[in-house]
């Protein structure tokens, strides 16, 4: 039988392949991983987009992710009933 060279990503343990595997359920297989070069650096595509509400940012935005990253420094834990 001829070897299948499919496109997949890892989640764990899984492998998620691209697109339907030709094979019978239950079907012994032998699987050899080769990993492939990421098409960018991690975080290019986060420096392409970080611009994109340029225009439209306003002080409000500005004062609201204030708030929110304020928000996550107060403390979280409740005080139990005695």
């Amino acid at each position: 039988m001829t070897p299948i060279t499919l496109p997949g990503i890892i989640h764990g343990n899984t492998i998620e392949f691209a697109e339907p595997i030709a094979l019978a359920e239950g079907q012994a297989v032998r699987v050899t991983i080769q990993p492939l070069a990421p098409s960018e650096k991690w975080g290019e595509g986060l420096k392409r987009c970080a611009g994109a509400l340029a225009d439209s940012w306003s002080d409000e935005d500005d004062r609201i992710l204030h708030e929110i990253y304020l928000n996550r420094k107060r403390p979280s834990a409740r005080k139990l009933p005695e």
